[in-house]
């Protein structure tokens, strides 16, 4: 996944925990909060907790691999960030990566929602 669409500064990744909206799985939680650009940006957290630093950055590559599989299909201009949760680290790639497209879906509807409603303000 190119540069880009990563989320690199730790202010962006607090504000979405603080007012991005969540949404839970078994392997991970994503958040999510509009941003100002014309494209998606996300970031990752894998904490000590999953595993020592192999393991972390196998997890890592293995989100990353799975967002850039499904990055058109995402709407544009927001911010997610995944957060890995202990069962990630035993699981297949083809489990990660369908944990994260179901956690899309859901937010990727939940954003489209969002957009409609606010063009019906406008």
């Amino acid at each position: 996944m190119k540069r880009l669409y990563r989320l690199t500064h730790s202010a962006d990744f607090a504000r979405l925990r603080k007012q991005g909206q969540s949404w839970a799985h078994p392997l991970l939680i994503l958040s999510m909060d509009r941003n100002d650009l014309e494209w998606s940006r996300f970031g990752f957290i894998v904490s000590r907790r999953i595993g020592k630093a192999v393991v972390r950055n196998r997890v890592k590559r293995q989100l990353r691999e799975a967002i850039r599989h499904h990055l058109e299909e995402f709407p544009r201009g927001w911010d997610v960030v995944i957060i890995a949760r202990a069962p990630i680290a035993e699981a297949r790639f083809a489990e990660i990566e369908n944990a994260v497209m179901r956690m899309l879906a859901r937010a990727r509807s939940w954003a489209c929602a969002r957009e409609r409603g606010a063009a019906v303000q406008e």
